[in-house]
């Protein structure tokens, strides 16, 4: 997001997020926000309907979601304030949703295991049963079970 659309949302004017920003750099590493380029601002300028006059003198920034949080730590306007309250319970509530997911995996990790020894058990079973079938036809196709002898009058 650009910084004259942050400034909006978070209550202050673009002059005075932009005073922020630079008095925290080192909260905004390359990854957080950067600057546009000449060309890039006159290209989404171009896409605007409005009138360039009364224009900007520097080019704006642009905010990652990660720039857009930290800027809520810098800026004090309340809005700010309770945008950062609101991503420090959310981050408490993913601490707690992570510890618990956290005994799940342990759960689910048993129960992979047990299926695992389950499955070579089976095989192992399996072995045992194409065995038998072998020495079943290796018996019925060798000539170790002759006719029976009929019993009885003739």
């Amino acid at each position: 997001m650009l910084d004259n659309d942050l400034a909006e949302l978070y209550g202050v004017e673009t002059k005075v997020l932009n005073q922020a920003v630079k008095r925290n750099l080192i909260r905004f590493p390359e990854d957080f926000m950067f600057q546009l380029a000449e060309n890039e601002w006159e290209k989404l300028r171009s896409q605007f309907v409005t009138s360039n006059s009364g224009g900007r003198r520097y080019l704006p920034f642009a905010f990652t979601e990660q720039g857009i949080a930290m800027l809520s730590a810098v800026l004090k306007s309340e809005t700010a304030i309770l945008v950062n309250i609101h991503i420090i319970r959310v981050f408490a509530q993913m601490r707690e949703h992570f510890y618990t997911s956290k005994v799940l995996v342990e759960k689910l990790e048993k129960v992979e295991l047990w299926l695992d020894s389950f499955e070579n058990s089976q095989l192992e079973q399996d072995n045992e049963i194409k065995k038998i079938f072998q020495i079943l036809d290796e018996l019925l196709n060798s000539n170790q079970i002759s006719e029976r002898k009929m019993i009885g009058f003739k």
